[in-house]
């Protein structure tokens, strides 16, 4: 196969296997999803979840966030890991946007990679999931498959989402995303993952990678 054809084998068996994707981190709107999406760095979606509850009942917007201090949202948040960084950076993110954006969360990329604590990965969820806007948000697990079944050089996140949004149409970008993410939990691990039985793995995966 080629790297495009690979690219529509992958986009229709994921459209099969995952025809609604919810986003999987709680959120009410786009303040709630930025600090879940901040939160979940080297953390599961599993635990974040359990946490904002808690943290969103003190504070679900910038206004509130801003009257806890960083000593306040640490507590609240130190079973996500990295509590130091991120509480810094909730912190301040929220004061920005108060400062800056009238107490909204800017919808443009440099607006958000400029706050701290969010990188592009971070800007590129929430313009796609709570401002429709296309992006292709490539975290460790993505950049990871993509390299699996041949579809970049695996150089780098960076190189990982230009090849993928050259390969696949821009208005599936969004979607795909999610399934990506459900697909590697369900069939597609990082260990112990057999390539022979995984429905896509089996079809145009590596198989110089091929761990038995």
């Amino acid at each position: 196969m080629t790297k495009q054809e690979k690219a529509e084998f992958v986009q229709e068996k994921l459209q099969e296997l995952y025809p609604e994707v919810p986003i999987p981190l709680k959120h009410k709107d786009a303040y709630t999803l930025l600090v879940a999406v901040l939160l979940s760095a080297q953390c599961t979606d599993a635990r974040v979840n359990e946490i904002t509850p808690t943290l969103f009942k003190r504070a679900d917007n910038p206004h509130d966030m801003v009257k806890l201090s960083v000593e306040d949202i640490h507590e609240i948040i130190r079973p996500c890991g990295l509590a130091g960084s991120k509480s810094k950076g909730i912190y301040g993110l929220s004061q920005m946007i108060l400062d800056l954006h009238g107490g909204v969360v800017p919808e443009g990329f440099e607006e958000l990679e400029a706050m701290p604590g969010v990188g592009h990965k971070t800007a590129s969820v929430v313009m796609s999931q709570a401002f429709g806007h296309p992006a292709f948000p490539v975290d460790t697990h993505i950049h990871r498959l993509i390299y699996r079944w041949g579809l970049s050089n695996g150089k780098n996140v960076v190189q990982t989402e230009k090849d993928s949004k050259r390969l696949f149409p821009k208005d599936k970008w969004n979607k795909l995303h999610l399934q990506i993410i459900y697909f590697g939990r369900e069939h597609c691990p990082a260990r112990g993952h057999d390539p022979e039985v995984c429905p896509i793995c089996s079809q145009v995966g590596r198989r110089s990678l091929w761990v038995k």
